[in-house]
């Protein structure tokens, strides 16, 4: 009997309001996502990939109370977060954490790095005294593989690197459950990204973590991921377990996405994308009929344009693409 999800999504929607260009026009709305579902189980780490502007970031932003959603249900554990205010997510921030994009701009830069660790206990954890504190902030930098030198610093005077270590840090301090990633290496040198996925997945391991990793490459989150959700225009494109996923891809996006996946230099050069995808992504607001990535995509067909394709079950295999062509074999 499979056991309960840590983490239950279901047809999440975040919508924005979007005015028209003239004050008698119609205004349209944004769906930054539309229509989401997935399951997290304890100790998962699944990867969501997408190009820019395919509504990642909200999702993670709405997973942990800082975006408010249109409409839908996320379960934590069985508790609904939607609707949750300040006060009532409070109990829940030691096991919900978030770990920002920029590893520096989340940072307060005139804080030290040992306080800025420390922080969230004092929050979160106030029955702790403050030598306890400090203690525990110190044993987890080192984790993390700051020295002891760092910690008086200032977060102004950090590395990329050294500050999104710093950013794992205060996010694991409370002991989560679940670590949310939101393109935590984006803005990393390659030889620095690999350092900290590989930080990540040990931490996750030793920790039981549940993780969603999120990256706009597909090739980064191959080295990470048990699960793989692909997403473009806020719907989900095509999920499954990893290996089946880069092995036989099923959706005519996910394909493109690892043909445009940068190929790693041995010697360490920059790396260097293969292809790239045709044709650019629609406006948010003004969405195509029928499947969203029809206007790209280089099987279409008149039912592509017609109808939205729902997710359908990959035969013999768990694994689900919102494609006319899954039921063909792909």
């Amino acid at each position: 009997m499979a056991s309960a999800p840590l983490l239950s999504v279901r047809r999440l929607r975040v919508h924005y309001p979007k005015r028209g260009l003239l004050p008698w026009t119609r205004s349209l709305a944004v769906k930054a996502i539309d229509d989401l579902h997935f399951d997290l189980q304890p100790g998962e780490i699944l990867g969501i990939v997408g190009e820019s502007g395919c509504g990642k970031s909200t999702l993670a932003r709405t997973l942990v109370g800082l975006q408010a959603a249109s409409a839908g249900s996320i379960r934590y554990q069985g508790q609904e977060l939607i609707g949750l205010n300040r006060k009532q997510w409070k109990p829940l921030r030691s096991d919900v954490q978030l770990v920002f994009q920029d590893p520096l701009g989340s940072l307060s830069p005139k804080m030290k790095v040992l306080d800025i660790v420390a922080e969230p206990l004092k929050a979160l954890m106030p029955e702790l005294p403050a030598d306890e504190r400090k203690a525990r902030a110190r044993a987890l930098l080192a984790r993390v593989g700051l020295g002891e030198e760092l910690a008086d610093r200032r977060a102004s005077e950090l590395s990329g690197g050294q500050g999104q270590r710093v950013g794992i840090a205060r996010a694991l301090i409370v002991e989560p459950k679940l670590l949310i990633c939101d393109e935590p290496v984006s803005a990393l040198d390659v030889s620095i990204q690999a350092q900290i996925i590989n930080l990540l997945a040990d931490l996750a391991q030793e920790r039981q973590l549940a993780m969603i990793f999120i990256a706009h490459d597909l090739a980064v989150v191959r080295q990470l991921a048990d699960r793989v959700l692909v997403m473009y225009l806020g719907k989900v494109m095509e999920q499954g377990r990893a290996d089946d996923l880069y092995e036989r891809p099923r959706h005519p996006y996910t394909r493109a996405l690892l043909e445009a996946a940068p190929v790693i230099d041995p010697e360490g050069n920059a790396p260097k994308r293969r292809k790239r995808i045709g044709g650019a992504a629609a406006d948010p607001g003004q969405l195509p009929m029928g499947c969203v990535f029809h206007p790209r995509c280089p099987l279409v067909e008149h039912a592509c344009v017609q109808s939205v394709p729902g997710l359908r079950k990959v035969d013999g295999a768990d694994q689900y693409a919102a494609c006319h062509f899954v039921a063909a074999g792909g």
